[in-house]
């Protein structure tokens, strides 16, 4: 989202929104059921590739990492435009549900085709449409509630979809132990239906455009025009944080992948997704509590302590 050409406005600046019950709830849900869509297959797809495809068709642990690392470089270059489309457009919710469809497409052509790049080529648009939603849903919240309670909503948000993360693996994990891995493709399909349903929830009167973008002033002032790129280059502060959420990722991003490539080995490729799922749903249980609780208390606490005590946990 952009930022304004001097110092950003207070909150205090923007009249109190008062968002309507529909509104309110639609990002609930939509948070909960995007929670499965939106990194597409995520860890299910090395075990897909290894376990149910395997060496026999050329799939192993080397040309799967390919898969990924290609799928993630063009998420990875695709998240500045898609940033800077949402931050542009007034049809964000179009622009979501188009996002929510080229995933779950993308993904569902996987059993239907075997060469490596039609693979490639289709989880790499899953990790490009899969960029649109962390800037989609931030802005959206924005617009909707203002910045006086956005921690407070984006905790909640994260609350949501990680409770979904959970639910959604519980039941990929039992549908799988029951009709095969091959089910959390359908699953997947489902949770992009309700996600669509979800995203009409919240009327499109709702979301304040301008300030969605960033642009937090009166109704009676002229809004300062948004910044540039440059703005952004020239914030050493917002470089730094940039360089320690690269190298968190670097170091993070690859966990619960490489997790289900071991557990593939270990238990075979008929337990491996529910085992999986299992590890989504203990994670996914500690993140709940988590993110409502920073949510709540990240204007009070200060968001560098909170970072330095995750970073620490995970050191």
């Amino acid at each position: 989202m952009s930022t304004a050409t001097s110092s950003p406005a207070s909150a205090s600046a923007v009249p109190d929104r008062q968002p309507s019950t529909r509104a309110l709830r639609g990002l609930d849900a939509l948070n909960f059921t995007l929670a499965d869509v939106r990194d597409g297959l995520g860890p299910y797809l090395a075990i897909y590739l290894i376990a149910v495809r395997g060496p026999d068709q050329g799939w192993n642990e080397a040309t799967t990492g390919m898969i990924m690392t290609i799928a993630g470089i063009a998420g990875l270059v695709a998240q500045t435009p898609a940033g800077a489309l949402i931050d542009r457009s007034r049809h964000k919710r179009a622009i979501v549900i188009a996002a929510a469809l080229a995933v779950t497409l993308s993904c569902l052509a996987l059993p239907f085709i075997t060469n490596f790049y039609a693979v490639a080529a289709t989880q790499s648009l899953a990790g490009i449409a899969g960029a649109i939603f962390p800037p989609a849903l931030a802005a959206i919240t924005l617009g909707v509630v203002g910045p006086k309670l956005f921690s407070r909503r984006i905790g909640r948000n994260e609350g949501f979809n990680h409770a979904g993360n959970a639910v959604s693996a519980a039941l990929a994990g039992g549908l799988a132990y029951l009709f095969g891995p091959i089910v959390v493709f359908w699953l997947m399909g489902v949770l992009a239906a309700l996600s669509i349903a979800a995203m009409l929830m919240v009327p499109a009167q709702a979301i304040d455009d301008d300030l969605a973008r960033g642009l937090d002033c009166a109704e009676d002032e002229s809004c300062e025009q948004p910044s540039g790129l440059a703005a952004l280059l020239q914030n050493k502060y917002l470089m730094l944080f940039a360089l320690l959420a690269a190298i968190f990722h670097l170091s993070n991003a690859a966990m619960l992948t490489s997790v289900g490539q071991l557990l593939t080995h270990l238990s075979g490729k008929e337990n491996a997704t529910s085992l999986i799922a299992i590890c989504i749903v203990a994670a996914q249980c500690v993140m709940v509590p988590v993110a409502m609780f920073v949510g709540a208390k990240a204007d009070a606490i200060g968001r560098k302590p909170i970072f330095l005590a995750a970073f620490g946990v995970l050191a």
